[in-house]
């Protein structure tokens, strides 16, 4: 009515509100603009006042919790909280929560193969064991999801891919570099296991069809027991689950030259490392190299 009564006036406004469900007399309007303030509206415009300053002063990441609590602390004991919560939707403020690591892993429901590896990450030669996953990366742009299938044998990361999102494109151009780089270079991959968790992904269609066209047997870890743990063979986590520093995740990548921060690190604290050479990339390959020269510590 403001807005029009300059143009109308206030009673033909009123009049044209009675076929509608907001009816308001004239007199009703005439009271409300001489009707002064009540105490609620005079409160709630100095708290308001109180709120938006402390919410600047903390760079805007508070929430109603915290300026609450920071009102109680500068001595504004009587507000209650919902007071806070109200006259902050009201005013357009929010606090800044925090960011939630991406979702990788949506299992599939229906046809899930065996687990023939049992979280027992070794291999006697090459492309005897396959181990494939999906990890997630921050970067300035938004979250950035990379694919990745290891040769157990060597620690070489034979297949990768990036992308933005989680198709089961991500996991098959991974899959299908791999699959390209060993019959390249005419290895036998009759006797492959390829190991996955139960991603959406693996369990593709396309990603299965993929496996039987190369003679690959699909191996599936069990429910819970998923590669993202401390005891990955493919990704460095700690035991909380949390991801360790970007650019130092994996292991080695076979034409990257990428190669996992903790694994080096152990490596150089190895006692073998210095009579076996320095270019150890991880214990594992340690050990095997002790075990074929006599007299090296492990």
């Amino acid at each position: 009515m403001d807005e029009h009564k300059a143009e109308h006036g206030v009673e033909p406004i009123c009049a044209a509100l009675k076929t509608t469900t907001a009816q308001i007399a004239p007199s009703t309007y005439y009271a409300s603009k001489k009707r002064p303030a009540s105490a609620r509206a005079l409160r709630d415009l100095a708290l308001i006042t109180v709120i938006a300053r402390i919410h600047a002063a903390n760079y805007g990441v508070y929430g109603a919790r915290k300026v609450w609590h920071a009102l109680k602390r500068e001595g504004h004991d009587e507000v209650a909280r919902c007071t806070v919560e109200r006259l902050m939707r009201v005013n357009g403020l929010r606090g800044v929560s925090k960011e939630k690591a991406p979702r990788t892993t949506r299992p599939a429901r229906d046809d899930i193969p065996d687990d023939f590896v049992n979280r027992q990450f070794v291999a006697s030669a090459p492309n005897e064991l396959w181990v494939a996953d999906i990890t997630y990366i921050k970067t300035h742009s938004g979250w950035v999801y990379a694919s990745f299938v290891m040769d157990m044998f060597s620690r070489f990361i034979v297949g990768w891919q990036v992308a933005t999102s989680l198709h089961t494109r991500l996991a098959l151009d991974a899959l299908d570099m791999a699959i390209w780089a060993r019959t390249r270079a005419g290895d036998d991959l009759s006797s492959l296991i390829h190991h996955s968790d139960r991603g959406v992904q693996y369990r593709a269609v396309r990603y299965t069809e993929r496996l039987a066209e190369a003679g690959a047997v699909a191996s599936v870890g069990s429910k819970g027991d998923c590669l993202l743990t401390g005891q990955s063979p493919l990704q460095g986590r700690s035991g909380g689950g949390q991801p360790r520093s970007r650019g130092a995740r994996f292991a080695r990548c076979g034409g990257v030259g990428m190669r996992h921060g903790h694994r080096r690190r152990c490596c150089q604290s190895s006692p073998g490392r210095a009579a076996l050479g320095a270019d150890l990339s991880c214990p594992a390959r340690a050990r095997r190299r002790s075990q074929r020269l006599p007299g090296v510590p492990d």
